[in-house]
C-alpha cells in the first residue's frame, strides 16, 4: 500500500540580522563651472534654429503632399500592421536583437529552465571581477550571463519576506507563491501541478532534471514531488520514480542523493524504511536505465532515446564542490547538462513535441552559506560554462529558449568589507583566493580527522597549504585548535584577508538577476514576480496547470481551486512571519 502523498512535518524557520551604518562626507567640486556669462543659446543660433524648423515643416507638407497619390492610405498601413501571422502573438512584436538568438522566428518547442541557487547581483560581479584578475582579461569583459540580462525577478515568499529554497522553486515551478519549507504545494498545503508535470502528461513532452545536489533537495524537488516540508526525502524521492497520482513524471534525472533512494542496509542508503527505490524503479515504474555511483557508465551512456528513462546518481549526498571535485569519480554540472541535451535531442528531433529541462547550479548556494567565498567563486564560474554550453544549443537549435534565474540570494554578499574603525578603502583583492585549494566544509572534516590535533597541521597543512594563509594571528590558530565551527571560521579568515563582506549565513530578500536566451525571451524583459518566470513558461508550451493539479487532488474531497484576486494577495501579508519587528528575535552577540 502506497504512502499518502503528503506528509506533513512542520519545521519553523526564524532569523535576525543586526546592521551598521557607515555615512560618506562628500564635497562638491564646483571648479569646473566657467565664471564668465556668456550670451544664451537662443541669441547665438537664432539664425539656425528658425532655418531648422522652416525646413522641417516643409518637408513634412511634401510627404503629406505624396502619401496622398499612393495606393495605400495610412488606415491601411496600420491595419496590415495589426493583422501580422497570429501564430506569433505570444511575443511582443518587436525583438530587441540583444535578446535573442541566431534565428528566433518560431515559437519553442524546448524549454531549458537553469537555476542559479543562491546567486545574488553582488556574486555575478564578484565572480566577473575574479574572472577578469585571473584569465587577464579587460575591465568590460562579460561573462556568457551579462549577454543575456533582461530583468530581474522578485523573490519574497506567502510566509516571509526572504525567501527559501522550497518555495522560490514551487513559485516557478507551480507559478504560485507558498510558504517557506514547501515543495509543489500552496499556502493551504495542497498540492500544486507544476510545469514538468503538465509538460509531461497534458503535452507528452520529455522532462528532465540535472542538480550538483541531492535530486530529492528543494529545487529538483519542487518541479517533480509534492510535500508539506521540504526535509522529507524520502518522500519525494518515492514520489519521483512514480509512486505518486499522477505516475512518472521525470525523463531523465541526473545529480546526487541516492542516499533517499536506498535503504539504511545498503552502502550509502538512508531511508528509514526498507523500500529500494532504484530496484523499484525499473521493476515497477518502468526505468529503462538505473546507475549510482559511477562515472564510467555514466560516460558509456549512448546519446539516444533508447537509455531513456534514465537515473543517473552520483554521491550518496549533495555532488562535491567544483573545487573540490575529482573529475575521475564525478562529472561536472557542464558534463551532466551536455550529455542530458544529447539524449533529450536525439529522442525529440524526430517529433512534434520536445522537452522541458531543469538544470541547476545547486552548490553555489550552499558555498554562500558557509561564506566560503573561492569555493562560492568556482561555483559559479561552472555555472557560467553551463549557461555558454546552453546558449550555443539554442544558436544551433533554434526551437529552444533559455531561461536562467535564481531563487534567493545567499549571504548578504559585499565587494568591500569594513575592517577597521577608520573610514574604510574602496577594495578588495581577489589573488588572496586564488591561493585558496578546498572549501572550508572539506578543511573542517580534514581536522576532525585527526586524533590529535597539533598547531603544525594547522599552520602547515590547513592554512598555508590549502587555504594560502601565512599571516594567521595567535588567536586564529588557537580558534582554530578548539576544533568549533571550523567551516564557517576558515571561511572568515579568507573573507577578511580579500576584504570581502558577508551579511549572513542564509538567504536575503534582494531581487535577483533574470536571464533568458532564444525565441521569446524579450518577453521577460524587466522586473518579474518569481511566479511570472512559471507564468511565461506555461504560456510559451501551452500548459494547463489547472488539469495536473485536480489530478493530483482528486482524493481530496475539501480541495477546491480558486483564482487569486488582488484582495487575495494582500491576505499573504498577513502571514508574513517577519512584517514587524519582534524584540525577542534580535540577537545580539553578547547576549
Amino acid at each position: 500500500m502506497s504512502e499518502p502523498l503528503l506528509n506533513s512535518n512542520p519545521t519553523s524557520r526564524s532569523s535576525a540580522e543586526d546592521e551598521q551604518d557607515y555615512s560618506e562626507d562628500i564635497s562638491l567640486d564646483n571648479s569646473w563651472v566657467p565664471n564668465e556669462k556668456r550670451p544664451s543659446c537662443m541669441r547665438r543660433y537664432r539664425k539656425w534654429i528658425i532655418t531648422g524648423c522652416t525646413a522641417t515643416v516643409l518637408s513634412v507638407i511634401g510627404i503629406a503632399i505624396a502619401m496622398s497619390f499612393s495606393g495605400n492610405s495610412v488606415k491601411d498601413v496600420i491595419e496590415e500592421g495589426t493583422n501580422k501571422d497570429s501564430s506569433q502573438s505570444w511575443v511582443y512584436n518587436q525583438q530587441p536583437t540583444r535578446f535573442l538568438s541566431k534565428s528566433s522566428s518560431q515559437k519553442p518547442k524546448n524549454v531549458i529552465m537553469m537555476i542559479s541557487d543562491g546567486l545574488g547581483p553582488a556574486s555575478v560581479s564578484f565572480a566577473r571581477t575574479y574572472y577578469q584578475y585571473t584569465q587577464n582579461q579587460p575591465y568590460d569583459y562579460e561573462m556568457p550571463l551579462d549577454k543575456i540580462h533582461v530583468g530581474q525577478s522578485r523573490t519574497r515568499s506567502s510566509s516571509t519576506l526572504v525567501t527559501d529554497s522550497a518555495a522560490g522553486a514551487t513559485a516557478f515551478s507551480c507559478n504560485m507563491k507558498t510558504y517557506n519549507g514547501a515543495v509543489g504545494v500552496g499556502p493551504k498545503k495542497n498540492p500544486c501541478g507544476t510545469v514538468l508535470e503538465s509538460a509531461k502528461h497534458a503535452q507528452g513532452m520529455l522532462t528532465g532534471l540535472v542538480a550538483t545536489s541531492r535530486i530529492t533537495h528543494a529545487t529538483p524537488a519542487s518541479f517533480s514531488a509534492h510535500v508539506q516540508d521540504r526535509d522529507n526525502e524520502n518522500a519525494i524521492a518515492r514520489q519521483q520514480i512514480g509512486d505518486n497520482p499522477l505516475g512518472r513524471s521525470v525523463d531523465l534525472m541526473f545529480g546526487g542523493g541516492y542516499c533517499h533512494f536506498l535503504p539504511k542496509s545498503e552502502k550509502g542508503g538512508c531511508r528509514s524504511d526498507s523500500r529500494h527505490l532504484l530496484d523499484e524503479a525499473t521493476s515497477k515504474y518502468n526505468w529503462t536505465t538505473v546507475m549510482y555511483n559511477s562515472k564510467e557508465a555514466f560516460e558509456a551512456l549512448p546519446s539516444d532515446e533508447s537509455i531513456l528513462p534514465a537515473i543517473s546518481l552520483f554521491s550518496s549526498d549533495h555532488m562535491e564542490y567544483e573545487i573540490d571535485r575529482n573529475p575521475q569519480t564525478q562529472p561536472s554540472l557542464t558534463e551532466m547538462s551536455k550529455k542530458a541535451l544529447d539524449v533529450l535531442y536525439k529522442a525529440t528531433e524526430n517529433k512534434e513535441k520536445g522537452f522541458f529541462l531543469m538544470i541547476e547550479g545547486s552548490r553555489i548556494d550552499m558555498a554562500a552559506h558557509s561564506n566560503d567565498a573561492a569555493t562560492h567563486v568556482h561555483e559559479i564560474l561552472e555555472y557560467q560554462n553551463t549557461i555558454e554550453l546552453v546558449k550555443k544549443y539554442v544558436d544551433e537549435h533554434p526551437d529552444t529558449i533559455m531561461i536562467s534565474t535564481s531563487d534567493h540570494e545567499t549571504g548578504g554578499l559585499s565587494l568591500a568589507r569594513q575592517v577597521a574603525k577608520a573610514y574604510p578603502e574602496y577594495l578588495w583583492y581577489p589573488d588572496v583566493l586564488t591561493k585558496v585549494k578546498s572549501s572550508t566544509i572539506k578543511l573542517e572534516g580534514l581536522i576532525n580527522q585527526q586524533s590529535t590535533l597539533t598547531r603544525d597541521f594547522i599552520v602547515d597543512i590547513v592554512l598555508k597549504d590549502h587555504l594560502g594563509i601565512t599571516d594567521a594571528t595567535e588567536k586564529e590558530i588557537r580558534q582554530l585548535m578548539k576544533k568549533s565551527n571550523l567551516d564557517k571560521y576558515l571561511a572568515e579568515m579568507v573573507s577578511i584577508r580579500a576584504q570581502l563582506g558577508w551579511a549572513t549565513h542564509g538567504h536575503s530578500g534582494v531581487d535577483v538577476n533574470l536571464y533568458a536566451y532564444g525565441s521569446g525571451s524579450e518577453y521577460l524583459i524587466g522586473s518579474h514576480e518569481n511566479t511570472q518566470v512559471g507564468e511565461f513558461i506555461t504560456k510559451i508550451l501551452d500548459l494547463n496547470l489547472t488539469e495536473v493539479t485536480t489530478r493530483l487532488n482528486l482524493d481530496n474531497p475539501s480541495f477546491h481551486i480558486n483564482n487569486l484576486t488582488e484582495k487575495g494577495k494582500l491576505e499573504y501579508n498577513e502571514e508574513l512571519q517577519h512584517y514587524h519587528h519582534v524584540p525577542s528575535n534580535l540577537k545580539h552577540q553578547e547576549l
